[in-house]
């Protein structure tokens, strides 16, 4: 789900420019806190996985389990150096150097030391989301940075960041014991801040994992094209 363009199963598809929607009313607080509650719930859902089970397939992707944390990891940094730029729409993306590991893998700018396990990984993450939760929370709230959407601001960068860290969490447990599912005002928000072509039906976590491609559910067909709108809204 990151502008890297990586790819796996079902990935958001960017459409035209411009955002068909209504803006809403409603004024909402500066969501840096929501990252970091999204991230805690990544690091409680995922710690004590066995190492040996980190070589898995997450879920229904190409990737491994460490791949795809590895790729969270990815989004949350990149996310976050946007805001570090005094002109963050004066270029594209931040220019560094993307790799893979192996040719199906994601294709990241940083990549976490296997020497360090699973639960060195898990530090990256942490990490990486406290710098877009830091970086949200001093940006102007008006200040854009580019997506592959479209120009998003410190709003929409965290609402991103929610939802890369709990679907890739998701995809990171199937499979496993013990299963969280996120917490619903979390989804509840992303939901109303990135998908507001997407009604909710059933609860909003299943909305969300339907809404990314993840389920179908006995109303609505699994999405094989889908895209999220991160275009700012109107505060008043």
């Amino acid at each position: 789900m990151a502008a890297s363009g990586a790819a796996h199963r079902s990935s958001p598809v960017p459409a035209a420019d411009g955002d068909p929607f209504p803006a809403p009313t409603t004024t909402r607080p500066h969501p840096n806190g929501h990252v970091r509650r999204a991230v805690a719930h990544c690091l409680d859902a995922l710690e004590g996985v066995p190492a040996a089970q980190w070589h898995d397939r997450a879920g229904e992707l190409e990737w491994t389990r460490w791949e795809t944390l590895e790729h969270l990891a990815d989004d949350l940094l990149t996310y976050a150096l946007r805001f570090g730029l005094a002109q963050p729409m004066g270029v594209p993306r931040v220019p560094l150097r993307v790799s893979r590991e192996r040719p199906d893998g994601p294709a990241n700018v940083i990549s976490g030391d296997r020497e360090a396990g699973p639960e060195g990984l898990l530090t990256v993450v942490e990490a990486c989301g406290g710098l877009l939760a830091a970086a949200v929370d001093t940006a102007p709230a008006t200040t854009l940075a580019p997506h592959v959407f479209g120009a998003s601001d410190p709003e929409g960068f965290a609402a991103m960041g929610v939802v890369e860290t709990l679907v890739h969490t998701h995809d990171i447990t199937q499979g496993l014991d013990g299963v969280r599912e996120s917490p619903r005002d979390l989804s509840e928000r992303a939901l109303a801040r990135l998908f507001p072509d997407v009604p909710v039906i059933d609860t909003p976590w299943s909305t969300l994992l339907w809404a990314t491609g993840r389920i179908e559910t006995p109303d609505r067909p699994r999405r094989t094209n889908w895209r999220w709108y991160g275009a700012p809204r109107s505060h008043n």
